[in-house]
């Protein structure tokens, strides 16, 4: 008997000894900076015989296209090299949202804590922000209430109905059942356009049955503090519940014509079966009459391979759905991976990109696998934020009380901590501010009838209101 062989002198058919180059997983961005980078522009991007990297100041252009030639060409008369021979596209586009990263980190100064005697001054108007209550156990959606007050929902499964003056809270009973489960739970919840005359309340929530899970839509009424007249609008087939717990997507808006949409996230199924394909309801945008039946009118309506309600594909999480009731256009805001955060608008039957293009890249640092931005078959953003914000709650800004803000969109953010005022003209990000930041993971934004800004917030959990300095 031979004796066995050490670990060492085991031997390796000649078939995979060729193939062993390419199962090496491909540097992570901190590797390729440290061998490429560091040398000039200091570990830390502080600077060095190459200039500082997280200054903020750029001589050669400071969008993120021109931080990328300038790494692929080099700058000549310099000592920036060209880098293209050494580094493939999609890892200088891994390079661009790494030195992001880092920029956004020095550059970020720390803001105040809340304060109702504050006054805070942005471009064009300033403003106070005033606590209204206290929460707990993560809020996710607010709405205000016509006849005053609030209802919020908790990702633990409970709806509130806090008072005008935001001093009490309510449970409303009866509630569906919502499994809590990582980024899951009981969502959001807006109220049927004729509220006033039908009272419909519209939940988004997670079900399943604890082991896998699915992003569904239910409405009902609220009598005598508890639910009532309890409708499914949209469930999934059993086939589509999956254990992943995040990306669920769940934000619900009208059209103010009959419809209702809801977004559903792609629940990390990046390839086959996912956002790509329009026969499941992983990383769609979907459509329905108010009563949940399907619009004969819906672009994938007489496809017999598309999933139920399909209006738009292509998403990866989104977690911001707003209509511009001037203009009748539905705007949406979506996660990207490590950077590529984006804001989009959104038409009818239209492939928004994801996986296959994102301006971000894997979370452990790697380069997106194509990494490709854009395809002319694909919708590109509007707008998007590298590093990412973790873009959550959208809202027009409605009313008089900002008369500078009015028609812009409000985009809050977790990882961010911010509220960002975007201004829209011929479909593009003309203007960008943040109104504040550091005062917690902003879930959602919402605006009154009578333009008052409410924000939803976690860590703390809380509902704030943006008023004018006057």
């Amino acid at each position: 008997m031979s004796p066995r062989p050490s670990p060492s002198r085991l031997l390796i058919p000649a078939c995979l000894v060729a193939t062993l180059p390419l199962l090496a997983a491909p540097p992570k961005v901190e590797e390729l900076y440290k061998s490429y980078c560091a040398g000039c522009h200091g570990p830390e991007m502080q600077g060095g015989s190459g200039k500082s990297l997280v200054s903020g100041v750029w001589k050669n252009g400071g969008k993120d296209e021109d931080i990328a030639r300038v790494i692929a060409n080099g700058v000549p008369n310099t000592g920036m090299q060209p880098m293209s021979k050494a580094l493939d596209p999609a890892q200088i586009r891994a390079m661009v949202v790494y030195i992001r990263e880092k920029e956004a980190h020095a550059t970020r100064a720390p803001a105040p804590k809340p304060d109702p005697a504050k006054v805070y001054h942005a471009a064009t108007e300033s403003f106070r922000l005033e606590t209204i209550a206290e929460l707990k156990n993560t809020p996710w959606g607010v709405t205000p209430l016509p006849e005053g007050g609030w209802l919020v929902t908790e990702r633990s499964g409970t709806l509130l109905a806090l008072s005008a003056d935001g001093k009490t809270s309510v449970k409303v009973e009866g509630v569906p059942a919502s499994i809590e489960t990582g980024q899951g739970g009981l969502m959001d919840v807006a109220l049927h356009p004729d509220y006033a005359k039908n009272g419909w309340i519209y939940l988004s929530l997670t079900e399943g049955d604890k082991t896998k899970f699915a992003t569904a839509l239910v409405r009902g009424h609220i009598k005598d503090g508890r639910w009532t007249d309890n409708e499914w609008l949209w469930k999934v087939e059993p086939e589509f519940h999956i254990p992943a717990n995040f990306h669920f997507g769940s934000r619900i808006t009208f059209d103010g014509k009959g419809h209702v949409f809801l977004s559903s996230g792609e629940r990390g199924r990046n390839m086959n079966h996912g956002a790509q394909d329009i026969a499941t309801p992983f990383g769609k945008i979907i459509r329905l009459m108010d009563d949940g039946k399907t619009p004969a009118d819906n672009p994938f309506a007489n496809d017999p391979k598309a999933y139920r309600g399909l209006w738009s594909y292509g998403h990866r999480n989104p977690q911001g759905l707003a209509f511009d009731m001037r203009t009748g256009e539905l705007w949406e805001d979506e996660h990207g991976p490590r950077g590529g955060d984006e804001l989009n608008l959104i038409k009818p039957g239209l492939n928004y990109g994801w996986p296959v293009v994102t301006f971000g890249m894997n979370y452990d640092g790697r380069p997106w696998e194509k990494g490709e931005t854009s395809r002319p078959d694909m919708e590109p953003p509007v707008t998007y934020w590298t590093p990412s914000i973790a873009v959550c709650g959208m809202a027009f800004v409605t009313g008089d009380r900002f008369p500078s803000w009015k028609n812009d969109i409000l985009v809050g953010a977790l990882a961010g901590q911010e509220v960002r005022r975007i201004k829209i003209g011929d479909h593009k990000a003309v203007e960008q501010e943040t109104l504040f930041r550091d005062l917690g993971r902003v879930r959602d934004v919402k605006c009154g009838a009578d333009g008052s800004i409410y924000v939803l917030f976690n860590s703390p959990d809380r509902l704030v209101r943006i008023l004018p300095a006057k």
